[in-house]
């Protein structure tokens, strides 16, 4: 599979690459990230063994999208550049920040079916 994908839905683009591994590229931003990872999307990686010391979040940049083949958002709205042809998938999930572990791992479900469509 070749595939690029960029996220920005907060904690997918880390279960993307924990789970997709090298099948899947995976780009990383935010229309508007926080100053730091969400401590619960932290304690939720750990019980998988996904190490996010000193992950920071970033912000999205066109180059990213443009050089992506899907782009998942979650209500980023115009903030997100949009490329005719390209695949976009806008997740209509709350932030989990603030939020339980429960958030966290919805994520990863939405993540897992991701991959299994891209497959």
């Amino acid at each position: 599979m070749c595939c690029s994908c960029a996220c920005t839905t907060p904690d997918a683009p880390r279960w993307l690459a924990h789970l997709a591994g090298d099948r899947i590229e995976v780009r990383s931003a935010g229309s508007a990230p926080a100053d730091r990872i969400n401590p619960v999307a932290v304690a939720a990686m750990r019980e998988v063994g996904i190490d996010l010391t000193g992950a920071q979040p970033t912000s999205l940049t066109v180059d990213a999208v443009g050089a992506s083949d899907v782009v998942i958002t979650m209500g980023c709205g115009d903030a997100c550049p949009v490329f005719p042809g390209k695949r976009y998938e806008d997740w209509k999930l709350d932030d989990p920040a603030g939020q339980g572990i429960a958030a966290v791992r919805e994520i990863r479900a939405r993540v897992e079916k991701l991959i299994d469509e891209l497959a």
